[in-house]
C-alpha cells in the first residue's frame, strides 16, 4: 500500500467521490464518516469542543492507485493532556467513528497505518485515542494485535451504550416485539394523538430555503430541556446548523416536526442514511405534555420507518430509559487507547 498524508481541507476535496464510495463499502458505514460531515465538523471543531488541532488524514492506495483505506485523524493534546491522534468527529457530537476500509482490506490497511505511525514521518504522538468505535468493529482486535507487535500498550473500555431497534416489516409485528406494558402505552399515546381535539400532524423539512427558520424552531423546543439548553451553546448551535445544511444538501437530513394544529410541539433532528434513521437530537414543548409529544414523535417516526422500509431505528449513544420502552437493544461504543 502507498501511504499519503493529507493535512488541509482543500486537499481532501479532490478525493470526495472516492472517499464516500469507499465508505459505502466500508466495515463501518455511518453518516459521521461521510467526507462532507468530517469537513463540516472540522471547520468548527465540534462546536468549540476543540480550539486547536492539526488535520492528519492518512490514506492508502494499492499498486493501481485505487483508494483502499482512510484514517480520518487529527493531532491534538487530548483530554488527558497527552499529544494524541484522534478520529475526526471526536468526541461529543459524532456517535460512531472508525477508520474507513472494506472488511477484506482492514488488517492490511491498519498494518500499513501502524507502520507509518511508527516511522519518523509521523507526528510526535504519545497516544492513539479513539472514541466511539463500535465494540463489534474488527478495528479493535486488529489494533490490539498491532500494538503488541510494535511494543505499544493497548487499552479499551466501554464508553457508552448505543441502543437501536432492528425493525420488522409491519407495525403489528413491531408492536408484538414490545412487552405488554410498553405496547399498551405506545398504542394509547398514538391513538390519543390520532383523536386529539385538534389535528395532530407530522412533516419533514425538505426545502433548504426554510431550513434556518425551521432550525430556529427546533432549537427553541430543544432548549426547553435544561440539560440540552446548557449543551446548546452558540458555537454548538452554529455547528449543528452547519451539519443540518450539509446533510440536507447531500440528501441525508431527516428533520421532523409534530404539530398540534399550527403549533409545533415536538421535533427530531435525524439522519436518513444507509436505510436506517439515526436519531441525533430532539425537543418538545413542555406546555403540551398532555399530548405526550416526545412519545408521539418517536412512535410516529418509527411507524414512518416501517412504512418506508427502513431496516433500523438507531437511538445512538445514551441509555435514556424511554429508548428501551420502544424495544431498543443495547450495543456499545468504546474508547480505545494505544500508547507508546
Amino acid at each position: 500500500m502507498q501511504i499519503e498524508v493529507i493535512q488541509t481541507p482543500e486537499d481532501l476535496l479532490p478525493i470526495t467521490a472516492e472517499w464516500n464510495e469507499l465508505l459505502s463499502q466500508s466495515a463501518t458505514n455511518v453518516p459521521f464518516l461521510r467526507q462532507e460531515y468530517a469537513l463540516t465538523w472540522w471547520a468548527q471543531k465540534g462546536g468549540g469542543e476543540w480550539d486547536a488541532g492539526e488535520l492528519y488524514v492518512v490514506v492508502a492506495r494499492d499498486d493501481e492507485g485505487k483508494l483502499v483505506g482512510i484514517a480520518p485523524l487529527f493531532f491534538i493534546e487530548n483530554l488527558d493532556g497527552v499529544p494524541a491522534l484522534m478520529l475526526i468527529g471526536s468526541i461529543e457530537i459524532s456517535d460512531f467513528l472508525d477508520v474507513i476500509v472494506k472488511p477484506e482490506d482492514q488488517e492490511a490497511f491498519l498494518g500499513a497505518l501502524a507502520a507509518h505511525l511508527s516511522s519518523a514521518a509521523a507526528p510526535a504522538w504519545k497516544a492513539l485515542d479513539f472514541y466511539n468505535v463500535l465494540k463489534t468493529s474488527e478495528t479493535l482486535p486488529i489494533l490490539e494485535k498491532l500494538a503488541g507487535e510494535h511494543g505499544w500498550a493497548y487499552q479499551q473500555e466501554v464508553y457508552k451504550p448505543a441502543p437501536y431497534i432492528a425493525l420488522p416489516a409491519d407495525w403489528d409485528s413491531y408492536l408484538a416485539m414490545l412487552d405488554k406494558r410498553d405496547r399498551k402505552k405506545l398504542s394509547r399515546v398514538i391513538r390519543m394523538a390520532d383523536h386529539y381535539h385538534i389535528p395532530v400532524s407530522m412533516y419533514t423539512v425538505e426545502d433548504p430555503n426554510i431550513l434556518d427558520a425551521e432550525l430556529d424552531d427546533f432549537f427553541a423546543l430543544m432548549t426547553q430541556d435544561a440539560e440540552k439548553n446548557a449543551f446548546l451553546t452558540d458555537p454548538m448551535q452554529a455547528q449543528m446548523r452547519a451539519i443540518a445544511h450539509t446533510a440536507l444538501e447531500h440528501g441525508w437530513l431527516h428533520l421532523v416536526f409534530v404539530q398540534a394544529g399550527n403549533k409545533k410541539v415536538a421535533a427530531q433532528y435525524d439522519f436518513d442514511y444507509d436505510n436506517r434513521i439515526w436519531a441525533y437530537n430532539s425537543g418538545f414543548s413542555l406546555e403540551d405534555m398532555n399530548l405526550s409529544p416526545g412519545l408521539v414523535l418517536s412512535g410516529k417516526i418509527i411507524q414512518w420507518c416501517i412504512e418506508n422500509g427502513r431496516s433500523a431505528f438507531d437511538f445512538m449513544r445514551g441509555d435514556e430509559e424511554y429508548k428501551y420502552s420502544f424495544g431498543a437493544e443495547d450495543r456499545y461504543v468504546m474508547r480505545v487507547q494505544v500508547t507508546r
